[in-house]
C-alpha cells in the first residue's frame, strides 16, 4: 500500500509544474534534514515540523518506517517566514487574524505583505515603514495594493493609501487597468465620488489625451452605468461626454448600455435625466430602427419611458418593421404605457409595414351632449360674432393643471389655431394662473404638458411646505426675471390672487391692462401693471397656504376664486362698463381640474369628554370638518359652475364647462406618474366622450 501511495504521489508531481507550490507533496532524503541549519521544532507520532534556516522555511515531514532513508515532505512554507514577520513584529495580532493572514498567504503565495494588509482588512499596517516598501509591488497579475483595494471597493484602504502613502495611481495590471479602470469595472459606484475627488487628474489627462481615448470608452463599454453616472454627476465641465455626444452612434451604444441594464433599474431615471441634460439625443436610433425607447417600451420600463417622453421622445418613431412603441405596448400588453403614450399623443391609426395599427383605445363611444343637440342651438349665438368677447378660465389644481393642458391640447387640434388666438380674455387661478401666463406668452402646450412632469420632481421635493427656489426658478425660466404684465397686451390676461395683509382678505387680481376700478389706500398701494413683474404674479397666485410660503402679503388665489369663472366675468362687465364698451360677451369656456369621487363622512360630532373613544371621535371628526371646511373654500364645482351658468344665461352667453370625473381624489402635489398618467387617462376617456362639446366648441371659436 506505501508502495502505491508512492507511485501516485511521484505522479502528482510530474503533473505539478508551478515550481513554487508550498504544497507539492515530495520524496526528500531524510540526511537532507541532518544538520545544515534544519532544526526540528516539533514531533508528532510520524510526523516532525522542521525549521529550515537556509531555505527560511518551515517543513513538515511525514516519516515512513518501510523506507528509514525516504521521508515525505507535505509542504515547505517559506512564505509563513518571509510573509508573517511584518505583521507580528509591528503589532500584536489575535488568531483570528492569523488565520486570515495564513489562508491569505495560501491562497496567493506571490502577495507582497501591503497586498495581504489589503485583502485582509488590516488596513492599519500600511503606514509601517516594512510595509511602505512595498506600496507599489504587483502580484502576479499586475495589481498594486491600490487597485487591489479599487477592485474591492475597500474605501478606507483607498483613502488610507492616497493620503498616508507615496502610492501611485498611474500603474497599470496585466490588463492595462489604472486604479480607476478597477473601480469603474467592478461597478463599486458608492464610492465614486471618493475615487472622483483623487483620480480626478488622472481621468483628465486621459480625457485630454488622444492616446488615451481608450480608456475613456473603457469606462462605457465595461457596462457600468454607475462610471458614467458619477462622472456626469461630479464632472460638469469634464469633457469625457464632449467626445461622446456628438456623435450618433456613440450616444446610442451609452442608451442602450443603460436601458439594457435591470439591475440598476432605480438609478436608470436619473441616468436618462443626467445625459439628456448634456444634450445626448433622446430619438436617435440604431441599425434595426429602435429608439431607446422602443427598447423601454419591450421591457416595460413605464417609469424610465416617462422620463424620455416628458423630454421630447417621439412616440410615433417606426422601427424597420414599421412599428411605433404603441404597437409594442399593445403586443406586451403593458397598459401603464399604453396610457402614457396616448396621453403624450402617440397616433392610434398609425399602421406598421403589414398595415396593422395600435388598434381602438377604450371608451371610444360619445356619451355627451350629441352634436344634434348642440346644432339647436339659437341661430343668434352666431350672429355679429365679430363684436363677441370669448372668455377662458381655468381653475387651480395645483399638479392637477395636467387635466388644462390635456383639455387644452384637445380643443386646439380641433380648432386647428393656438389656443391665445381663440380666446379675448383669458382668467386663471393658481395652476391655472401660471398655464394663463404661459398662453398669452405663447408657450407650446405640449412643452408645458413635458414640463410640468419634468418639474413636479423638483417643486414637490421633501415635506410641506416647500421650498420656493425650485417653483421661482422654474417661473423666472419660463417668463424671463425682468419680464412685465404688460409686455403683452392681447389676450387679456386675469390672475387671482388674494391680499392677505388685511382682515379680511380680499381678491385681487394681476392684470395686463389698466384696471377698470380705483383702489383703496387704506393700505400700501399695490404695483401697477406696467410694473408688475410676470413671475411674481404667477407666484403670488399659487402660492397655496402649508404647501408653499406666501409670496410677500400675497397667498393662492384658489381661497376666494379656485374657479374664476364668476370673478372673470364681473371684471369684464366693470371693464366694459367704465371705457363704455358695448361689445359683448359672446362665450365662457370654463376648464376644470377634475371632480374627486364624492365620499361618505361617518363622524361630525365633538364632544366635551375625557372618554378615550369620544375623544378618537372629536378627533376624526375635527379632520372631517376641517377637510370640509376646506372643500367649501375652494370648490370650483357645484354651486360655483352653477351661478356661473345663470349668469350667462342671464345675459344670453353661450357657456360650457368641461372637467372630467376622477376615479380617485389626486393631491394638489402628486408625485407618482402612474396616478398622474391615469388621472390624465380619465380626461382622454371623458374628452372621446365630449367630442361633441369640444367640436361645437371649436366651431364657435373658428368661425369668429
Amino acid at each position: 500500500t506505501v508502495f502505491f501511495n508512492r507511485g501516485r504521489l511521484k505522479c502528482f508531481n510530474l503533473l505539478d509544474t508551478v515550481s513554487n507550490n508550498p504544497y507539492r507533496v515530495r520524496d526528500v532524503p531524510l540526511s537532507d534534514y541532518e544538520g545544515g541549519g534544519k532544526v526540528k521544532v516539533r514531533e508528532e507520532n510520524r510526523v516532525v515540523l522542521y525549521k529550515n534556516s537556509q531555505c527560511q522555511s518551515w517543513d513538515c515531514l511525514l516519516m515512513c518506517p518501510n523506507t528509514p532513508t525516504i521521508t515525505l515532505r507535505l509542504f515547505q512554507f517559506s512564505q509563513y517566514a518571509l510573509k508573517l514577520q511584518p505583521f507580528y513584529d509591528t503589532l500584536p495580532l489575535k488568531a483570528e487574524s492569523i488565520q486570515a493572514i495564513v489562508n491569505c498567504i495560501r491562497s496567493h503565495p506571490d502577495w507582497s505583505c501591503a497586498h495581504i494588509a489589503v485583502k485582509t482588512g488590516l488596513r492599519k499596517f500600511l503606514k509601517y515603514t516594512s510595509f511602505q516598501s512595498h506600496i507599489n509591488s504587483q502580484n502576479e497579475v499586475g495589481q498594486t495594493p491600490l487597485q487591489l483595494a479599487c477592485e474591492r471597493g475597500d474605501l478606507a484602504s483607498v483613502k488610507q493609501l492616497l493620503d498616508e502613502s507615496q502610492v501611485r495611481t498611474d500603474i497599470r495590471d496585466c490588463h492595462g487597468d489604472t486604479p480607476m479602470h478597477c473601480a469603474c469595472k467592478h461597478s463599486h459606484f458608492v464610492y465614486f465620488p471618493v475615487f472622483f475627488k483623487y483620480f480626478w487628474s488622472n481621468l483628465f489627462f486621459f480625457c485630454r489625451n488622444v492616446c488615451f481615448c481608450c480608456n475613456i470608452v473603457y469606462f462605457v463599454v465595461c457596462l457600468s452605468i454607475f462610471t458614467v453616472y458619477f462622472v456626469l454627476s461630479f464632472c460638469v465641465s469634464f469633457c469625457l461626454f464632449e467626445y461622446f455626444c456628438f456623435e450618433a452612434h456613440k450616444q446610442l451604444d451609452m442608451w442602450l448600455i443603460f436601458v439594457s441594464q435591470v439591475a440598476v433599474l432605480r438609478f436608470l431615471c436619473q441616468m436618462c435625466r443626467l445625459l439628456l441634460e448634456h444634450d445626448c439625443s433622446v430619438n436617435v436610433l440604431n441599425k434595426t430602427g429602435e429608439s431607446p425607447f422602443h427598447i423601454l417600451t419591450k421591457q416595460g420600463r413605464s417609469k424610465v419611458a416617462m422620463v424620455l417622453l416628458t423630454h421630447g421622445a417621439d412616440a410615433n418613431l417606426k422601427d424597420q418593421d414599421g412599428n411605433t412603441a404603441l404597437h409594442l405596448a399593445m403586443k406586451m400588453d403593458h397598459m401603464d404605457l399604453i396610457k402614457a403614450l396616448i396621453v403624450f399623443g402617440a397616433d392610434v391609426e398609425i399602421p406598421n409595414n403589414l398595415g396593422e395599427t395600435p388598434g381602438l383605445i377604450a371608451a371610444q363611444t360619445s356619451k355627451g351632449i350629441s352634436a344634434k343637440k348642440l346644432k339647436k342651438a339659437p341661430d343668434h349665438w352666431f350672429e355679429g360674432l365679430k363684436l363677441m368677447d370669448k372668455l377662458l378660465c381655468l381653475d387651480g389644481g395645483g399638479i392637477k393643471g395636467l387635466v388644462l393642458i390635456q383639455m387644452l391640447i384637445a380643443l386646439e387640434q380641433e380648432a386647428g389655431q393656438p389656443i391665445r388666438e381663440l380666446f379675448d380674455w383669458v382668467a386663471g387661478t393658481s395652476t391655472g394662473g401660471i398655464l394663463a401666463l404661459c398662453i398669452i406668452h405663447g408657450k407650446p402646450l405640449k412643452d408645458l404638458h413635458d414640463l410640468y412632469f419634468r418639474m413636479k420632481e423638483q417643486v414637490f421635493k421633501g415635506w410641506r411646505p416647500y421650498e420656493d427656489k425650485p417653483l421661482e426658478k422654474f417661473l423666472k425660466k419660463e417668463f424671463g426675471e425682468d419680464t412685465k404684465m404688460t409686455d403683452v397686451s392681447h389676450p387679456r390676461v386675469m390672475v387671482t390672487s388674494v391680499l392677505a395683509d388685511r382682515h379680511p382678505g380680499e381678491l385681487h387680481i394681476f392684470r395686463n391692462y389698466e384696471p377698470p376700478y380705483s383702489t383703496s389706500d387704506t393700505f400700501r398701494p399695490l404695483t401697477i401693471p406696467q410694473d408688475q413683474l410676470v413671475w411674481r404674479a404667477a407666484r403670488a397666485s399659487g402660492a397655496a397656504p402649508t404647501y408653499f410660503q406666501p409670496m410677500g402679503r400675497f397667498l393662492d388665489g384658489g381661497l376666494l376664486a379656485n374657479n374664476p369663472t364668476l370673478d372673470a366675468m364681473a371684471e369684464i362687465h366693470q371693464y366694459n362698463k367704465t371705457l363704455n364698451d358695448t361689445k359683448k360677451l359672446g362665450m365662457v369656456l370654463s376648464l376644470g381640474t377634475g371632480k374627486s369621487p364624492e365620499v361618505e363622512v361617518t363622524s361630525l360630532e365633538l364632544f366635551k369628554s375625557c372618554n378615550p373613544v369620544k375623544l378618537a371621535k372629536s378627533l376624526k371628526a375635527a379632520n372631517n370638518l376641517l377637510k370640509i371646511l376646506m372643500d367649501c373654500c375652494t370648490d370650483s364645482d357645484g354651486c360655483a359652475v352653477d351661478r356661473a351658468r345663470a349668469f350667462c344665461e342671464m345675459t344670453d352667453t353661450l357657456y360650457r364647462r368641461l372637467s372630467p370625473q376622477l376615479s380617485v381624489e389626486v393631491m394638489l402635489n402628486e408625485v407618482d406618474d402612474g396616478v398622474l398618467v391615469n388621472m390624465l387617462w380619465e380626461t382622454r376617456t371623458y374628452l372621446n366622450e365630449q367630442r361633441a362639446v369640444l367640436q361645437f366648441v371649436a366651431q364657435f371659436l373658428r368661425d369668429q
